[in-house]
């Protein structure tokens, strides 16, 4: 059913990625991402030079669903930021943000004064080398810091594990030909990772076999693969999202073959599980060129292999952005009907506020 037109935030500079902190103190707070590409003048570009990227990490707190409302509480001037998560560890939470140099940074959220302190810089490759994604292993199992896999614009993958007080990269290895725009663990078995890009593999690493070759390969795709996501509760279940337009839902118990593959149109950037138990099988997709969806599968189909498994159900669109759709998350507090979803285009540089 389309949305009602409603005001969005002017982030300024174009928007690529939103999350909202899974903190139970905290889970009316949310960051938003930009990446903005400087124009280079005629002699900049005469002289070859490499042109800058610059973005920011703007922190919210949600008060209504009226995104014009809205105020970033902090700004953080960093390179332009690709990608961005939380991790719900103890005793607050860290936020993991990609950059376009190269590096991880990881922040510490203060409750008590509402603003993230940068604890960490990690350099996880040269300064001309985009950090493309990345993931915390312990999705499932908060409280101390869980590892940290990125995916690199060179084609390697890094991983990274908790110290004693810091993060320390154990693992950098060549996972892809081209762009890996995705890398993801499996929520279920942190020796587990996946990753995807537009080398139109799906791949799967096993940490305790090494990484010189993936366990699994699966090249039966069209497109580049830009979006990973197990499902946080229910075993298994992993949601692979392409340019093809569609998302496939995945057995990680067999990462060949899809159980099923739904049309969501525009391209699928990003795919977010619904984080209520009670909606386990809802799935928030951004599907750039199409707005953003909210698909409901049925998990008794997907688990008993049935033959003619169902398309997901299309149940909500937001069709008020009127850019590339990249960023979506739900929020984590608890609604009685709909949760508060949070929207980012780029050109537009568009943020938005809806219930789905």
């Amino acid at each position: 059913m389309p949305t009602d037109p409603r005001p969005g935030y002017d982030t300024v500079w174009p928007a690529d990625s939103v999350e909202f902190c899974p903190g139970g103190n905290s889970n009316d707070v949310f960051v938003c991402g930009t990446y903005n590409l400087e124009k280079q003048t005629e002699e900049e570009t005469a002289l070859n030079k490499p042109q800058v990227r610059r973005g920011k990490c703007l922190l919210f707190e949600v008060g209504s669903t009226d995104a014009s409302q809205l105020q970033p509480v902090q700004e953080i001037d960093l390179p332009a930021v690709l990608d961005m998560k939380w991790c719900n560890s103890s005793p607050s939470c860290m936020l993991a943000i990609a950059d376009s140099e190269g590096h991880v940074t990881i922040h510490r959220y203060d409750a008590t004064d509402g603003r993230l302190h940068q604890e960490q810089s990690i350099p996880c490759a040269s300064k001309d080398t985009l950090c493309l994604s990345l993931d915390w292993s312990n999705r499932r199992f908060p409280g101390s810091l869980g590892s940290l896999v990125v995916s690199l614009s060179n084609g390697s993958l890094v991983l990274l594990r908790p110290g004693e007080s810091e993060l320390t990269i154990t693992e950098t290895w060549h996972g892809h030909d081209y762009e890996p725009w995705i890398a993801a663990w499996n929520y279920w078995n942190s020796d587990t990772i996946f990753s995807g890009g537009d080398d139109l593999t799906l791949k799967v690493w096993d940490c305790r076999q090494g990484f010189t070759q993936p366990t699994l390969v699966n090249r039966r795709f069209d497109s580049g693969i830009t979006t990973i996501q197990t499902n946080p509760h229910i075993e298994h279940i992993v949601a692979v999202g392409s340019y093809d337009n569609s998302v496939r839902i995945f057995d990680a118990r067999n990462m060949r073959t899809a159980l099923s593959q739904s049309d969501v149109g525009g391209g699928a950037w990003r795919t977010k599980w619904n984080p209520s138990p009670s909606r386990s099988m809802d799935l928030a997709v951004a599907c750039m060129h199409d707005g953003f969806k909210v698909g409901r599968t049925f998990v008794s189909q997907v688990l008993r292999y049935e033959a003619g498994f169902s398309e997901s159900l299309i149940i909500k669109r937001f069709d008020e952005h009127q850019s590339l759709a990249y960023g979506v998350d739900w929020s984590y507090s608890t609604a009685v009907d709909e949760t508060i979803v949070a929207s980012c285009s780029f050109y537009d540089h568009t943020l938005h506020l809806w219930r789905a």
